[in-house]
């Protein structure tokens, strides 16, 4: 099986291209990046296709991080997604952006959480288990404030793996900060969980913001008045 994994959900535009029966990275290209996502994500894609002598035909599924994250860049990735599952007849894997970042930093057993930073004093973040390579959410992904996820952490036992933009604000005696090359999205813990997760229809494929947006925001504030 080939999964193809997008992310767009920051600052980072990046592509990979996993096989699960040789369980190795064809190719794994990102760029951090001003562009809009828009811009360069698809040549990413075609890039990363054309240098591994392949071509859409050749893949089994398409993996893309759903959020949380930059609004505009998960709209470009999922909207992406949709039309390629959609046009190559290929599942599709919405895989939280939590989520493959813990992938993409756990390579050993044991607690691993994923931490981006949100706005003011709040962070998104998720709390796993890594067991075997197949991770385990412990504490569910969500919207908290920096003191109440550092509570969260410092009533674990074990010493936790800290990944994502944000991990060096839960810097301590009892974190280890993973390195940088796996610490922001890169993609390749896209494809790692796809192997855990029921395939999709482009149809079923939504965002997940882990807050209200903005229009959402205004609507609750005049039913309110």
């Amino acid at each position: 099986m080939r999964y193809l994994g997008i992310d767009t959900s920051g600052s980072v535009a990046a592509v990979a291209l996993y096989d699960t029966e040789q369980d190795i990275f064809l190719s794994q290209q990102c760029l951090y990046t001003k562009k809009t996502h828009s811009q360069v994500i698809l040549p990413l894609v075609e890039r990363t296709l054309q240098d591994c002598n392949l071509t859409p035909a050749d893949l089994n599924g398409i993996a893309v991080a759903i959020g949380p994250g930059s609004y505009t860049g998960l709209r470009i990735g999922v909207a992406a997604v949709k039309a390629m599952t959609f046009a190559l007849h290929l599942p599709c894997f919405g895989i939280s952006t939590l989520e493959s970042l813990a992938y993409q930093a756990a390579t050993a057993d044991g607690l691993c959480s994923a931490v981006m930073k949100a706005r003011q004093n709040l962070v998104y973040a998720g709390l796993y288990e890594n067991q075997n390579g197949k991770l385990q959410a412990i504490v569910k992904d969500g919207l908290y404030d920096i003191e109440k996820w550092t509570s969260i952490l410092q009533q674990q036992a074990a010493p936790i793996l800290m990944t994502g933009d944000a991990a060096m604000q839960f810097s301590n005696k009892t974190t280890m900060v993973a390195p940088a090359a796996v610490r922001l999205q890169n993609a390749t813990g896209l494809c790692l969980a796809a192997k855990y997760h029921t395939p999709q229809t482009p149809e079923q494929l939504e965002a997940n913001y882990l807050q209200l947006v903005k229009a959402e925001k205004e609507r609750q504030k005049q039913a309110a008045v």
